[in-house]
């Protein structure tokens, strides 16, 4: 391999490219642009003019890119695009469009061949119908070899060991087909059948095609009768004829006469790649060799030939191959990573589609454009107002009538006099809760102090919750109190197991009424073998003490190696603990509270007896979940039997364990129906924290999910917890009908005023957000610098602003509801089935 100090235009001289798809010909084009010099081979064992695939999709910001680093490319493409804003949501027989979005297509096909065009013009030796020798010999011939061979890249295979691939095939079945339908818009068409949920994902890409992809949950594509055909043997680039026909039928109504057209078109399942390293030496993996994004956020094609731009540009900017390696991998990783956590959220909500059917079409469109996480309410609102208006005035007409508001308000629903008027953001709406009426959705949870000392509550216990009650949240919690001196996860923990405690929160309390009428809830736990911990950092981790007091639990396992064990629980003892509970929840009844909570997740004494990895016994508090469900209703029971019947029960649970062997989501759903029937008002849905050996996947909003699976699957109201920080967020929780309440944690530590902040920011000022009187001055924003400056008129005539609704509607294509005249195949009369070029 070439060596030395110079520009890397030197030092990188021959490469070898394998596979001739979009990202090694972008790739290849680009780094010869770059570097004239450079000998530069591609091989591909298809033919030139073999056609593959159908649409692509690019965004503004990648053809900016493209734009940048070659613009003869770039005026090729533009001259083809395919160019709307509009997405049209059709779903059970209405159809929702929400614009403002932006979106170019073009034939992948067609931008094959203008890359190989690119190509040729600039030198590029492209070999088709010629395998790639082994990676092994390019590797040894070559100063780079740059494996763009797809998602099942052999070149990733041959060096697994140094590539550490993660291949995670998805649930769902789709096939990848296009239909002479042209779609005046990207159209989600989702449909209820007596099989299941059937799912489509089209958009236009030329004058005279769309892309096609039909998706079905796997359970519900057997029931369909898919799974006989998709199962006769073919041969490579053969289409499931058989299948292709069935979707025609199903989908008649939404083709309009039209055909679906396949090109090697059979039903597969999506596979998500990851790899620990992208390089490997003087190798390098580029596009879905190296990574995979679900296609209903976007196109592998982007993604790969941002590899290529990024690839190209980091040989020029580095001396030596290491380092531009390196730079290549540091610089796109991080996007690709963000992309992949984005589609994992998307391909998870079209995964479980069928939990959302329910719902009215306005909220079932805004809960499917926010599925990612990446559109939320206020970026959609900045899109298309009047959408977002519509699905607001619809959840606002539930928002505060019967009862918790656990069905979707259906569409059109008169606004609720008391509040759900359109223009009021969802976590203003108010909820009801038993016999409490909380102004609004927002909850601040338990959040420790560490600072009592002998379980009382201390001077900060009690500034904390006055800011927090100041801070205009609709319920606030305090931090996680024990039954018993046992139960403390801490020394530094406070507890409602003397009159002293009581005594103590009475007197909280009291404090906290004088600064407004929040309602106030207290948690309650046992922290069973998650007790005799030490006070956690700034990272909130604690770890068991050495010479801490005896420990309770399900099983004698210890929190972590070479902790202390647990003793089990005999079943004596649990029946102190249920005792504990209900003692403790009379006296915080007495000490004025007006929501209990009870800790039932987190690896605590009740989580471990629910959890199959920490509950191995054989008693009647083990083995099935009906056994290991026995604690926990136990103590509801209690509980609920000294509490009274007005005031609201939340049951926080850890609905998964994020570990090889523990809580199923069936299981989570059974545990949440069976709390629900003892006397739970709410679930409080959280996970993980269960085992010291969890693999958790962080990010923004990462628990939503499970709290969307509870409510959905049992109607059951539930808190929505995790990573949520900003209003926008939140507000695409709710109206998306993903959970009833929001919990803002680490938010309100940052900001005791977060609720109120929030409003300010939206520019609301109802009775959802009560801003104290001596504060009221300071309930508007304040002005920033600059903020007194006025713009001059710069321009004569105003400029036109841009459309909200934008369609595809090609001045000479064929008319969307007619089916084609053969066009560009010149084969009109063809059977619907028959395979075409594009």
């Amino acid at each position: 391999m070439s060596g030395g100090a110079g520009p890397a235009g030197s030092a990188v001289r021959r490469i070898a490219v394998i596979g001739a798809g979009p990202g090694g010909l972008y790739f290849a084009a680009l780094a010869k642009k770059l570097a004239p010099h450079r000998e530069i081979t591609v091989w591909e064992r298809d033919a030139r003019d073999d056609a593959y695939g159908f649409g692509v999709v690019f965004s503004d910001e990648t053809l900016d890119g493209i734009a940048q680093a070659d613009p003869p490319v770039f005026a090729a493409l533009s001259a083809e695009f395919a160019r709307w804003s509009d997405i049209d949501v059709r779903y059970a027989g209405q159809v929702r469009t929400c614009g403002g979005h932006g979106f170019a297509a073009l034939d992948r096909n067609r931008l094959r061949t203008i890359l190989q065009r690119r190509c040729a013009e600039l030198g590029v030796d492209v070999r088709y119908r010629t395998p790639a020798p082994p990676v092994a010999r390019l590797a040894s011939g070559y100063d780079l070899v740059v494996a763009a061979d797809g998602v099942r890249s052999a070149t990733r295979a041959a060096l697994a060991e140094a590539f550490r691939p993660d291949l995670d095939e998805r649930h769902c079945r789709y096939i990848w087909l296009a239909t002479d339908k042209v779609f005046e818009a990207f159209t989600f068409i989702v449909e209820q059948h007596d099989f299941g949920a059937l799912q489509v994902h089209a958009y236009p890409y030329s004058r005279r095609r769309s892309t096609f992809i039909v998706e079905m949950a796997e359970e519900a594509w057997r029931k369909a009768g898919f799974e006989e055909p998709a199962g006769r043997e073919s041969g490579r680039g053969e289409s499931d004829l058989p299948s292709v026909l069935r979707c025609e039928r199903l989908l008649a109504a939404h083709l309009d006469g039209h055909r679906l057209i396949p090109n090697a078109s059979r039903w597969i399942r999506f596979t998500t790649v990851r790899n620990a390293s992208w390089h490997h030496r003087n190798v390098v993996l580029l596009g879905d060799a190296a990574h995979t994004a679900h296609f209903s956020i976007g196109s592998g094609t982007k993604l790969a030939l941002e590899d290529g731009l990024a690839l190209a540009a980091a040989l020029h900017e580095h001396p030596l191959l290491e380092g531009a390696l390196v730079a290549y991998e540091r610089e796109r990783r991080p996007v690709v990573e963000s992309a992949q956590r984005a589609a994992q959220a998307s391909l998870e909500w079209f995964e479980t589609v069928g939990r959302h059917t329910g719902q009215g079409a306005g909220q079932f469109a805004f809960n499917l454009l926010t599925r990612s996480r990446r559109v939320t309410y206020g970026n959609l609102r900045a899109r298309d107002a009047a959408f977002v208006d519509a699905v607001d005035a619809a959840f606002g007409g539930a928002a505060d009538g019967e009862g918790v508001g656990r069905v979707a308000a259906p569409d059109g629903a008169a606004p609720d006099p008391g509040g759900g008027t359109a223009g009021v953001p969802p976590m203003f709406r108010p909820l009801r809760l038993g016999l409490l009426r909380l102004r609004n959705r927002i909850v601040v949870p338990p959040l420790a102090t560490f600072t009592a000392v002998d379980g009382l509550p201390s001077g900060f216990d009690r500034a904390q919750l006055g800011a927090q009650v100041l801070g205009g949240a609709g319920l606030v919690f305090t931090g996680m109190t024990a039954v018993s001196a046992q139960g403390r996860a801490t020394e530094r923990c406070p507890g409602l197991w003397t009159d002293a405690q009581e005594a103590a929160w009475r007197s909280v309390v009291r404090a906290a009424r004088e600064l407004g009428d929040t309602p106030l809830g207290i948690q309650l736990t046992h922290a069973g073998r998650r007790a005799a911990g030490s006070v956690p950092g700034p990272d909130g981790i604690g770890h068991p003490l050495a010479d801490g007091w005896p420990t309770l639990a399900a099983s004698p396992l210890p929190w972590e190696p070479g902790a202390p064990p647990p003793r089990a629980a005999g079943v004596a003892e649990l029946a102190g603990v249920v005792a504990d509970f209900a003692a403790a929840a009379a006296r915080a009844d007495r000490a004025g509270f007006d929501v209990l909570g009870l800790q039932f997740g987190h690896g605590h004494l009740v989580s471990g007896f629910l959890s199959p990895l920490t509950n191995h016994r054989t008693d009647r508090y083990g083995g099935p979940l009906e056994h290991r469900l026995r604690l926990a209703l136990e103590v509801l029971a209690a509980v609920r039997a000294v509490w009274p019947a007005g005031k609201p029960v939340v049951v926080r649970i850890s609905a998964a364990d994020w570990a090889p062997g523990g809580t199923t989501e069936a299981e989570a759903v059974a545990i949440c129906r069976a709390l629900a029937g003892a006397g739970a008002d709410a679930l409080d849905v959280s996970t993980g924290e269960v085992v010291a050996h969890q693999k958790v996947p962080y990010g923004r909003g990462y628990q939503v999910p499970f709290a969307d699976l509870i409510r959905h699957a049992t109607g059951i109201p539930t808190v929505a917890v995790g990573a949520i920080s900003g209003h926008d967020d939140a507000n695409s929780v709710l109206l998306a009908g993903r959970a009833d309440l929001v919990a803002v944690g680490r938010a309100h530590l940052y900001d005791p005023l977060w609720t109120l902040h929030a409003a300010a920011e939206q520019g609301y000022a109802g009775p959802g957000a009560r801003w104290p009187q001596p504060w009221q001055p300071g309930s508007r924003r304040p002005p920033g610098p600059g903020a007194d400056r006025v713009a001059p008129r710069l321009r004569l005539l105003p400029e036109a602003a841009a459309p909200v609704h934008r369609r595809w509607l090609p001045a000479d294509g064929p008319a969307a509801g007619g089916p084609d005249d053969g066009g560009l195949d010149g084969q009109a009369g063809r059977k619907p089935t028959e395979p075409v070029s594009n």
